[in-house]
């Protein structure tokens, strides 16, 4: 599946090799080219501005953006005007759930979708995977399942139950950062499918 990333730290970084280990075909944005460079040497597709960005990702879009709290709203004034209908936006930082709902009723008037998914793993989260607060539509989250599924853990990251022997038996639910997380089967994360994107 292709993702568009926008915000390129270490957690964005690092969730963008993720993706491409996993097959995935990744377009990245930064505003200063260098954050981009280590990730193009890896396979991701470079952009030289938001529109050419937009350009490269195949309709419908879907841009995840790993950027702090603060800047998504700068990042989405930017964005907007160059997405179209049908598409998808993902903000994976740790926005306010107020933030989320309000963003989620500007986009939808636009026909522009938004996921909220607070995202925890940090530097570790390259090689454990991430654990994922989703929410959003369900036939919407459904589309990105395999995005989802690549980043996070899956269910044979659970620790085992000391003394049971039963691998199946002895799985036990995840607990990150500070958010309990359930299996789904799918990978490790946490689901809540609402009309107006509500982690509430």
């Amino acid at each position: 599946m292709q993702l568009g990333m926008i915000g390129l730290g270490r957690m964005g970084s690092y969730m963008v090799q993720r993706l491409l280990k996993a097959g995935h075909e990744c377009v990245v944005y930064a505003r200063h080219p260098q954050a981009m460079k280590e990730l193009v040497a890896k396979g991701a597709k470079p952009s030289s501005s938001v529109a050419d960005f937009a350009k490269k990702l195949s309709k419908p879009r879907a841009v995840w953006l790993m950027v702090p709290a603060a800047s998504v709203d700068s990042v989405l004034d930017s964005l907007t005007p160059v997405l179209e209908p049908g598409d998808i936006v993902i903000d994976g930082g740790n926005s306010y759930y107020h933030d989320d709902i309000r963003r989620a009723g500007e986009l939808k008037s636009k026909g522009i979708h938004y996921v909220d998914c607070g995202t925890s793993g940090g530097v570790w989260g390259l090689e454990r995977g991430y654990c994922l607060m989703i929410g959003g539509e369900e036939a919407i989250v459904n589309r990105l399942d395999p995005i989802f599924k690549s980043l996070a853990p899956g269910i044979a990251a659970a620790a085992r139950t000391p003394g049971r022997p039963d691998a199946a038996a002895s799985l036990q639910p995840l607990k990150m950062a500070t958010c309990a997380v359930a299996s789904t089967g799918r990978g490790t994360s946490s689901r809540w499918f609402t009309t107006a994107s509500n982690t509430a």
